[in-house]
Order: structure tokens, then C-alpha cells, then sequence
């Protein structure tokens, strides 16, 4: 049983990892939005084609998303990636140190 311990707490850690990692890419995408930069650009090309996916879906999904000029999207997608790195992520290191 150790080794499915050893195994859920490294897949907590890289999981939590590239939660964190796509955090700090929203909110790099967030900022870009207000300077308008050049659109192509390759590093701002990787950001818009690595977060549209979710921000579309998150805008399409919820009606607030976008009121009045402002996109709520990248907030609401930081509160659902926050929500995921305090319950998954802390979820399957519990359960690892229980099977210990």
C-alpha cells in the first residue's frame, strides 16, 4: 500500500504544480488584456491559445462572465482553479497518508 501512497502523493504534488503553473498563466493573460500588445506576438499567441479554451467556455457558460465591458472570465476560472488546488489536490494527499 505504500507504493499507492508514495504514487497519490506525487500525482497531489505535479497536479497541484501545474495548477499553479496555469494560475500564473491567466493571470499573465489578465494583465496582457489591459495593454493590448502585439497579437503576434509568439509568446502572447501561446498565452491566448493556451487559456481561450476555458475563458470561451467559461464566458459562454456563465451569464455574467462579461457585463458591461469587463470579462469576469479569467476571475472566475482563478476561483475555480483556487478551488481545485484546496479540495482535489489536498484531498488525494489525505487519502495518501490514510493508506499509510
Amino acid at each position: 500500500m505504500f507504493l499507492l501512497s508514495n504514487f497519490l502523493i506525487a500525482a497531489a504534488s505535479v497536479l497541484g504544480l501545474l495548477i499553479t503553473l496555469y494560475t500564473y498563466v491567466i493571470i499573465a493573460r489578465a494583465i496582457l488584456s489591459w495593454v493590448s500588445p502585439d497579437p503576434y506576438n509568439p509568446i502572447v499567441r501561446f498565452l491566448y491559445n493556451i487559456t481561450e479554451p476555458v475563458l470561451y467556455r467559461v464566458r459562454r457558460t456563465v451569464p455574467f462572465a462579461y457585463v458591461g465591458g469587463l470579462d469576469f472570465s479569467p476571475l472566475i476560472v482563478l476561483l475555480g482553479l483556487y478551488f481545485l488546488r484546496a479540495f482535489l489536490v489536498r484531498s488525494l494527499q489525505d487519502f495518501a497518508l490514510m493508506l499509510r
